[in-house]
């Protein structure tokens, strides 16, 4: 079964049971847009409830709010949403289909970890109860050409992400004959950037509007909130703040059904720490969420940490957990540390300060936050 009837029996399913409705259907729908149905919402809401119960009842330092969606088009200049918050797309001129340019090269990298699969599960059948995994690895020669082949791309790869190198994404797409899955040709245009956030107007005319941003995130939200729960919650570091929302993000290469949407929820949580103990609190998170995935009894194997070969420009360290779905594993969250970049961002451009007064070494500092997304 290839992917696509995959999907549209997935997608034929959840209509079936009242899961998942194509959005305002009666119109022939709307991209990427979907509606859940009477058994749907019941499922959404029991996950909803499982993620804030397990992250803001069960923990005495951490607090919930509800932010707002529209918010002052200053922040997401301070966040770095305005300048950096883009997706490199490049267009098949034969298909005129449009496509992640970062997404077709992971997705090449991923068939290369499949081959290298396949010949050692080939290897395992040959050679019984006497196969040696870790020494077939090493000499096979099949698999290290395969093998150091992907590391040099991969390489390349990061590289390209890191410098934002446009013109390296296309020459790697090239390099590796990476066709379109359409049209079957490698007649690729050049690699260009997409800002991803929708943009309204808010006011009482057209001439006195102002342009703002239907939130691409709901962490802002908890960050300009900062000091208001920390002061009227009397809360101390380490603490956090927990927010369900929704969220809205112009994706261009919408796909795999509700995996990829342009209106979605998220389930974040900031944690504020004390600046140097970010590592700490990142790697106590990393186990926590992991653990509360699989703990949902799909299988402790079908989830994985992927680190991230470009760092966001808030973070100075980011893992995905991925699960294996039946189009391979992709991310279900994200455990960032975002060092002091939100609340620095945010105190410079507003002018308020948004620090914290620590009782214990008696001192005021912006905190590090980590956060789980």
């Amino acid at each position: 079964m290839t992917q696509e009837e995959l999907f549209k029996k997935l997608v034929a399913h959840c209509k079936e049971y009242g899961f998942v409705f194509p959005s305002s259907e009666i119109y022939d729908g709307l991209g990427a847009v979907y509606d859940y149905g009477q058994n749907g919402v019941e499922l959404k809401n029991n996950i909803k409830r499982y993620w804030w119960d397990s992250m803001v009842k069960l923990h005495e330092n951490i607090v919930g709010i509800d932010a707002a969606i529209f918010m002052h088009p200053k922040t997401w200049e301070a966040s770095g949403h305005v300048s950096a918050f883009n997706d490199p797309l490049i267009d098949n001129r034969d298909s005129k289909k449009r496509y992640r340019a970062d997404v077709l090269i992971e997705d090449w990298l991923a068939k290369q970890d499949e081959k290298i699969e396949k010949e050692v599960e080939k290897a395992r059948k040959r050679f019984g109860a006497d196969f040696d995994e870790a020494k077939y690895r090493e000499t096979s020669p099949r698999v290290a050409e395969t093998a150091a082949k992907r590391d040099e791309v991969h390489k390349r790869f990061a590289d390209a992400l890191n410098a934002n190198d446009l013109a390296e994404l296309r020459q790697i797409i090239v390099d590796c004959e990476i066709a379109c899955p359409i049209s079957g040709t490698r007649n690729w245009t050049e690699v260009r950037q997409f800002n991803l956030m929708f943009s309204t107007q808010m006011g009482s005319t057209a001439e006195g509007a102002n342009t703002i941003y239907l939130r691409p995130e709901t962490a802002q939200g908890i960050f300009v909130n900062f000091l208001n729960v920390q002061k009227t919650g009397r809360m101390k570091i380490p603490f956090g703040i927990a927010q369900i929302g929704k969220a809205f993000r112009n994706e261009i290469v919408a796909r795999q059904f509700i995996f990829r949407m342009r209106e979605f929820e998220q389930m974040e949580m900031q944690f504020f720490v004390r600046p140097g103990t970010e590592m700490r609190w990142w790697n106590e998170w990393k186990n926590t969420r992991m653990a509360w995935h699989r703990a949902l009894g799909f299988g402790d194997d079908n989830y994985r940490f992927h680190d991230h070969d470009k760092l966001a420009h808030y973070a100075n360290a980011a893992t995905d957990i991925e699960y294996n779905f039946p189009f391979g594993f992709k991310e279900v969250e994200g455990i960032h540390s975002r060092t002091d970049f939100d609340l620095g961002s945010h105190q410079k451009l507003s002018g308020k300060k948004l620090q914290y007064f620590d009782p214990e070494t008696g001192e005021s500092y912006v905190p590090y936050v980590v956060e789980t997304s």
